[in-house]
């Protein structure tokens, strides 16, 4: 039950502020964490989806799970937890915005572990290969 790391770099030909709006809002976090359906069920302390505010994640298969985003610094950076529910422990989900000749970049890791065996790396691999899918599927 050792660490998982899913670590994901992907430029982008639109402004930080562009990309950094489309996935700071939790609802748009759907298409990356698909077939799970994401809803805001609490504002942040300084904006919306910022700090403290807190997404359920909703699956076809198993219960809920909340995530907590824990640092928020408008086009910079967006960290988050799993505060509640998940088959996963020692989360943490980091996203990093920088600009990058008139567009921009994403460096996004997620660390975590299973709590029981095998859960880790079936959800690192099933993380990774969603993701990267609908990056590359983003258009903004």
């Amino acid at each position: 039950m050792g660490q998982q790391t899913v670590d994901i770099r992907k430029t982008f030909s639109c402004p930080v502020s562009t990309l950094f709006a489309h996935l700071s809002e939790h609802e748009n976090l759907s298409a990356l964490f698909a077939p799970a359906k994401v809803r805001r069920i609490r504002d942040g302390e300084d904006a919306p989806n910022g700090t403290g505010s807190v997404r359920r994640l909703s699956l076809p298969v198993g219960a809920p799970f909340e995530e907590t985003v824990t640092l928020y610094v408008p086009n910079e950076r967006i960290e988050y937890t799993i505060t509640k529910g998940s088959p996963l422990r020692n989360h943490k989900g980091v996203m990093v915005f920088e600009a990058n000749n008139g567009g921009s970049s994403l460096h996004y890791t997620i660390v975590f572990q299973g709590k029981l065996p095998l859960v880790g790396p079936l959800v690192r691999v099933a993380l990774d290969r969603g993701i990267r899918k609908a990056l590359d599927n983003l258009r903004l």
